[in-house]
């Protein structure tokens, strides 16, 4: 069979024993921030073994797509060096939800394998768990499985783990022999290529605690697993998975692209490096296909480090230019009928794909200099271990994951200190920390306030209220601030991305102006910088108030001005959202935001630079959502799952409670959010995008306005361009850019004759200065400054009285704003016959003005930022001539 019609066997046989064929789940659990990626087919069915989900049938099969690169299941270091090891796979599974058991799902892999594929019984065993005397017995009285073949093993290869807590269970495993002479018992359970298992049948029963302890679930369950890829390639009679038609497409892809043919040996540095390769691209693909984006954390930061790990295998092909994305087409086309979604995602994939493949292949060259500048140094230290240190300096300035670098040192013989690496990782992030902390640390006497501790609660009520009577519980002072505690708040503490509300506390006695909110803990601290004596009437400085801590009652009141301003631009961030997704691609994920009430900013994931196109359609959009005017629905106190299920957005490392918040603008954008909103989009206005740039690679940022903010802007542009209509005299509706165009052209070409003029009259002096220059050794020699010259027109200059005499060689020097411009040439006679390097000479020269530069023997350029060296330059130019005509 090839590998299609192996697939649809083993889907037709379990649909025939009664079980729904379902879809595979992508391999970005959106519904499951514990895991990175789904490394197995039961990872979907989560819910009903822990008895918190249901699904309207009791037996399902599917063929799931897999990742296996991260955490407890890694297979990243082995792939490219045995023949069954991959990051991405396809298992093949079926499953009974509390419907039949053991006996069922032993003798109907067995009836499988043996009856429908004619696997050779005498080549099988089936390994079972150590005490598990039922499923040994199954085994022997209900399969034709000789005795001798079943093998009981502990808790390491027989007893089945998703994680460290969750649905678990004994297992029974199905290996086969591929050793010449069938004398593979010994071989089972060694990790073996020659004795690989095939299919792991897992008998689900107990949820591990997260203290170890084995809880019985409500219902027995089945999960099975089989490797698509280790059945192909026993089924097509291969010794390797990679020699099967399921690879055979990529590896006649690579070769069109590398010349460099595939040779399946196990040692070949380029055989290893293309099974890297083809695995490779599949895990990018299939996961980018399913929404995930390469980046500098979670699972975005795997797929990067696989990405470079790819490229850097490329290498041994000859190779040097993105390779990975010229696979994405391939595995489109021999894979998309069973994974459409290759197909809907082939062209956005290639392209994020190949914006991260060219970004890292500029510091690619250079890394791999300084890594072998350190081995260099290891080596003569008579060393064997490259310091921790180095190896950071190559993750943090080069982009190299730590098992990059680790494999490039294990290609020269040497070990990388881990321990090292991960204590520079760990000094940058503390630092990286206590960078986010300075913000909201007020300093006195260079000593850092505690502020209070976590026993004051604040309960916040401005959702529903803006104005209420609250009791002054605690204060401190700092610096010229007052910090206020109060029992509960109308003010919105800064977090998720929203800034803290501005507004006022007002006791019978003081009106103090809260100018920011911030959290201390479970605190919400009210920071006020203004404040006002009701009864003198005068201003008085918040440091030299004493307010009584306790039970002081006075009244609070945001500044609801501020607060709607707010509310317009945090609401708009979601609508901004909601809006990429559709234009950009579903692979667009929030990586940050930032609201206050006169503008907002949004960071999010995306492989390259918006066109204007795409901004005019992304700014469009939200703005015709704006006009719908949909209400607002904020549902509080929303169970997490539920709160999924509803379509909420959710992502990998966000921290969420059993209950959470939801914000929702009907048919337009679900999200997890606990800020505060509009009510109705409707009242944000108007939305108006200011700018979009880089952040990070793969990370973009859209700054915007709303409201009378953008208003204002809008009627501010209006004005001016009113303006320049006059200054034009433009009638009517004349376009005007046209005629800013036609200014401009004509500007440069004033420009440019004016620099001709100059550059003719520069040369006219230099050529009568050149021509009485003195001799040596036949060689004319200039050496001067020239005033008010650009770097251009020394350049200019200096080609052109290459050829005005026959053996001449000078430096031109000119100073404009303390920026110094070089530039030295030899006549061809000057070079060919006297020996005058120009290249040589600028070197020379260029240090005592603090520059660099370089070039041909002919002609060279520098620079430099010290106008005291110039004179220097000019001896050291005569001198230098001088020493080379010997």
């Amino acid at each position: 069979m090839n590998s299609r019609e192996i697939r649809q066997s083993f889907l037709d046989f379990f649909a025939q024993k009664g079980h729904t064929i379902v879809r595979s789940a992508p391999v970005i659990p959106a519904d499951d921030p514990t895991l990175l990626f789904t490394n197995a087919g039961m990872n979907q069915f989560k819910d009903v073994f822990l008895d918190k989900g249901t699904r309207p049938y009791n037996r399902a099969a599917d063929t799931q797509k897999c990742i296996r690169a991260s955490g407890k299941h890694n297979d990243l270091e082995d792939v490219g060096r045995d023949t069954y090891h991959h990051t991405f796979f396809e298992m093949l599974g079926n499953w009974s939800f509390g419907d039949y058991y053991k006996k069922e799902a032993i003798t109907w892999a067995w009836e499988l394998m043996t009856g429908v594929w004619k696997l050779p019984a005498d080549r099988l065993y089936a390994t079972v768990y150590q005490d598990d005397d039922e499923s040994f017995q199954i085994w022997k009285d209900h399969t034709s499985i000789s005795p001798e073949h079943i093998l009981r093993f502990g808790d390491k290869d027989n007893f089945w783990e998703m994680g460290e807590t969750g649905p678990c269970g004994p297992c029974s495993e199905i290996h086969i022999d591929l050793t010449d002479d069938a004398s593979g018992k010994s071989l089972v359970n060694v990790g073996d290529y020659r004795v690989i298992e095939l299919w792991n049948l897992v008998f689900i029963q107990y949820n591990r605690q997260s203290d170890g302890r084995l809880e019985p679930l409500p219902n027995k369950h089945v999960d099975t697993g089989m490797g698509f890829e280790r059945v192909a390639a026993v089924m097509q009679g291969k010794s390797s998975n990679y020699d099967t038609d399921v690879f055979k497409p990529l590896f006649d892809r690579i070769t069109e692209i590398t010349g460099v043919r595939y040779g399946a040996s196990m040692d070949e540095p380029h055989d290893i490096a293309m099974r890297v390769i083809a695995d490779h691209a599949r895990t990018l693909t299939f996961a980018l296909s399913d929404g995930a984006m390469p980046s500098n954390e979670g699972r975005g930061y795997v797929l990067r480090r696989i990405l470079r790990r790819a490229l850097r295998y490329s290498k041994n092909l000859g190779y040097n230019e993105p390779i990975l994305h010229q696979l994405v087409g391939t595995l489109a086309d021999s894979m998309g009928d069973v994974f459409p979604e290759l197909k809907k995602q082939r062209d956005t994939v290639s392209k994020i794909i190949r914006s991260e493949e060219e970004s890292f292949i500029v510091t690619l060259d250079r890394g791999i200099e300084i890594f072998n500048d350190v081995v260099s140094k290891v080596r003569s230290a008579k060393g064997t271990v490259i310091k921790g240190v180095d190896a950071f300096k190559l993750y943090d300035t080069y982009g190299f994951p730590f098992d990059l670098t680790r494999l490039m040192a294990s290609d020269e013989g040497l070990q990388v200190d881990g321990e090292g690496f991960e204590h520079c990782m760990q000094e940058q992030k503390t630092r990286a920390r206590a960078d986010r902390k300075e913000k909201h640390q007020i300093e006195e006497d260079g000593s850092q306030w505690l502020w209070f501790s976590d026993q004051h609660a604040t309960s916040f009520v401005g959702y529903e209220q803006l104005e209420l009577p609250v009791r002054i519980i605690a204060c401190k002072h700092a610096k010229e601030k007052l910090l206020i505690l109060l029992d509960k708040t109308p003010f919105y503490a800064e977090s998720g991305g929203q800034v803290g509300d501005r507004g006022w506390i007002e006791t019978a006695s003081y009106r103090l102006q809260v100018t920011d909110t911030v959290k201390d803990g479970d605190a919400i601290v009210h920071v006020v910088t203004a404040a006002f004596d009701k009864i003198l009437d005068t201003a008085v400085n918040p440091a030299d108030l004493t307010i009584d801590e306790g039970q002081l009652s006075a009244e609070a009141s945001v500044d609801h001005h501020i607060r709607q301003d707010t509310e317009r631009n945090h609401t708009a961030t979601h609508l901004l959202h909601g809006a990429l997704r559709r234009i950009l691609g579903q692979h667009v994920q929030q990586k940050g935001s930032y609201v206050n009430p006169e503008r907002l900013r949004f960071d999010f994931s995306h492989f390259s630079k918006m066109s204007d196109a795409e901004i005019a359609r992304v700014e469009a959009s939200v703005n015709e959502e704006i006009r719908r005017a949909e209400e607002v629905q904020k549902h509080a106190d929303i169970p997490y799952d539920d709160a999924i299920a509803k379509g909420a957005l959710a992502f990998f490392g966000d921290k969420y409670a059993d209950l959470v918040r939801v914000v929702e603008v009907p048919g337009i954008s679900v999200e997890l959010c606990g800020g505060t909103h509009v009510d109705n989009i409707g009242r944000i206005g108007l939305f108006k995008i200011v700018s979009e740039s880089s952040v990070a690679s793969g990370v973009r940022r859209i700054e915007a306005l709303t409201g009378k903010s953008a208003e204002k802007l809008l009627w501010q542009e209006y004005a001016e361009l009113q303006q320049i209509r006059q200054l034009l005299k433009a009638k009517g509706d004349e376009p005007v850019a046209s005629r800013i165009v036609e200014l401009m052209d004509a500007r440069k070409e004033l420009e440019k004759e004016l620099h001709e003029i100059r550059i003719g009259s520069l040369l006219q002096s230099l050529s009568v200065d050149l021509q009485s220059a003195p001799e040596v050794s036949g060689c004319k020699l200039l050496a001067k400054v020239v005033e008010g010259a650009d770097g251009d027109a020394l350049r200019s200059a200096g080609l052109a009285l290459r050829e005005a005499v026959p053996c001449a060689a000078g430096l031109l020097c000119s100073v404009q704003d303390g920026k110094v411009s070089l530039a030295v040439f030899a006549s061809d006679k000057a070079v060919k016959e006297l020996g005058i390097d120009a290249g040589k000479l600028i070197r020379e020269v260029a240090q005592h003005v603090q520059g660099g530069g370089g070039g041909k023997p002919e002609f060279a350029t520098a620079g430099g930022k010290n106008p005291d060296g110039v004179n220097k330059a000019l001896e050291a130019f005569t001198t230098a001539v001088k020493a080379q005509l010997g």
